[in-house]
């Protein structure tokens, strides 16, 4: 009878929040050559959670970040390597494995990161490209500042000012030069505001003409709508799935919970409003995202809003509150620690018993991205355009009052990186703090706005470091858990047996 060996699944971030994502991992499906080299263990970067009495989850918490679930006999692979050993004489070795099978397995190994050469040669095989997956070059226009909803955590005016038609085309083609300018290969353009189904005649001419500069270009295209759905009608769905633009809704609680958070301007919860538009979607053959705003006002009601999610089969990202100049007023919202870990812990175990199929741990712990090692929180300052109404660009759209050039610039990119006045979204290894910590490349250490609002600096962790640190081990199990759970999906799980 087969043995299950090794379970790896797809954990990339598939988030359409508000969250800049810098994607650079390198992928495990490359075939590597490791005849001839002289391998070790992944050492302090591998990191082990127990599953069951037999499984175990296996982390590389270093230049990867793959995770995957291991065996007695993968496991049996693996410390064959405890003391460095050459892939020729482990293999032969390893008596209870055809040579095939231990060159298979070692082959998986290396390319997960969970065996490294201890020479540092790329183990690639020439044909392949060893380098990171290159990002996307994401362009935020904020079509119109005027939204339906006063959210309590919002960060924008709600002045009554909307991004022409014009506007948006200059915007759009200052975000394909950039493309060009800078070698990306694809886009991903994200349509906010305010409400951005207020302007939704906008975003279907948009994304139309960007479709058309992505083809003239041979750039691949993304897009997104953030919006709290209450003005969703079936209309609109029929025109994003048609355009192929995906949808995110926020909803940050049920009834009382969501109502305490986002409600119309005279008052009025929205709660209704939103669970009914994201039905509508569903019906209607749309799977929306749910960023879900985690703050401490409604901690406690994330195990119930967690259990509708998994219930309708939806992506979803937890999302910690972000104060700013505009909320600082409610204090009640703040991330207490302890009960933010309660809170989160509870929903965990929600998804512990209701495990999805689909990939989560892009979006399950706020801006630490466990599908991805990364040395930059988010893309901003790097890959990352935010347009305003008048076409300013800005790096962040929470510094969208603060622009650094504009529409007409050449290269608005490249004007964004050379910035040294805004927000700087420095690497983790330049953090005091997270210099030695074994999360630095998951975590990045926060987002850097967040962490100069509470330090008046960029170059130290997150003040949400301790929440983070609680929660990741917890993370990686439920994963671990889903693996298992679905070891025998093809579509979810590449397993290798023996």
């Amino acid at each position: 009878m087969d043995t299950m060996v090794l379970l790896v699944g797809d954990s990339r971030c598939d988030k359409d929040d508000d969250c800049a994502c810098l994607h650079n991992l390198a992928g495990v499906s490359k075939q590597v050559k490791v005849e001839g080299l002289r391998l070790h263990a992944g050492g302090d970067a591998l990191r082990g959670v127990s599953l069951t009495s037999q499984f175990q989850l296996f982390a590389y918490l270093g230049g990867n970040g793959h995770v995957a679930v291991m065996g007695p006999p993968g496991q049996q692979v693996l410390n064959a390597f405890a003391s460095p050993s050459t892939a020729t004489d482990a293999i032969r070795n390893l008596k209870d494995f055809s040579k095939e099978q231990a060159t298979t397995i070692v082959r998986k190994l290396v390319s997960l990161g969970f065996l490294q050469p201890v020479s540092h040669d790329c183990a690639c095989t020439a044909e392949e490209d060893c380098g990171p997956v290159s990002s996307p070059l994401t362009s935020w226009l904020h079509l119109t500042d005027r939204c339906n909803l006063r959210c309590d955590y919002c960060y924008l005016p709600h002045v009554r000012e909307d991004m022409s038609s014009e506007t948006g085309r200059a915007a759009m083609d200052a975000t394909f030069r950039s493309a060009l300018a800078n070698g990306f290969k694809q886009v991903k353009v994200k349509y906010a505001g305010g409400e951005p189904l207020l302007r939704f005649p906008l975003i279907v001419e948009l994304h139309q003409y960007a479709q058309s500069l992505a083809h003239r270009h041979g750039i691949e295209l993304e897009g997104v709508a953030l919006s709290n759905g209450t003005l969703l009608t079936v209309e609109m769905v029929e025109a994003f799935k048609s355009l192929g633009v995906r949808l995110m809704i926020s909803l940050d609680g049920l009834g009382a919970h969501h109502d305490l958070h986002r409600r119309y301007a005279g008052g009025r919860g929205s709660f209704v409003d939103v669970a009914e538009a994201v039905d509508l979607a569903l019906v209607n053959g749309l799977t929306p995202n749910i960023s879900v705003t985690v703050s401490g006002r409604t901690a406690v009601g994330l195990p119930d809003v967690m259990a509708w999610i998994l219930e309708r089969e939806l992506p979803f990202s937890l999302n910690f509150y972000r104060e700013n100049e505009l909320s600082a007023a409610h204090g009640d919202m703040r991330l207490e620690e302890q009960k933010i870990i309660e809170g989160m812990s509870a929903a965990f175990k929600v998804i512990e018993n209701n495990l999805p199929r689909r990939p989560f741990l892009g979006g399950i712990i706020d801006r630490a991205n466990l599908s991805a090692s990364h040395t930059h929180t988010c893309g901003v300052g790097q890959n990352y355009l935010v347009f305003d109404q008048n076409g300013q660009v800005a790096k962040c759209q929470m510094h969208i009052c603060k622009p650094v050039t504009d529409m007409n610039a050449a290269d608005p990119l490249a004007v964004i990186r050379l910035d040294q006045a805004g927000v700087q979204n420095i690497s983790v290894d330049e953090k005091e703090g997270c210099k030695s910590c074994e999360w630095k490349y998951w975590c990045a250490g926060g987002c850097p706005l967040e962490t100069y609002r509470a330090t008046g600096r960029y170059d130290v962790q997150s003040p949400n470091c301790n929440i983070y640190k609680a929660l990741f081990p917890e993370a990686l199990r439920l994963e671990g858990l889903r693996l298992l759970k679905y070891q025998d999906d093809p579509e979810v799980v590449q397993k290798i047996v023996a």
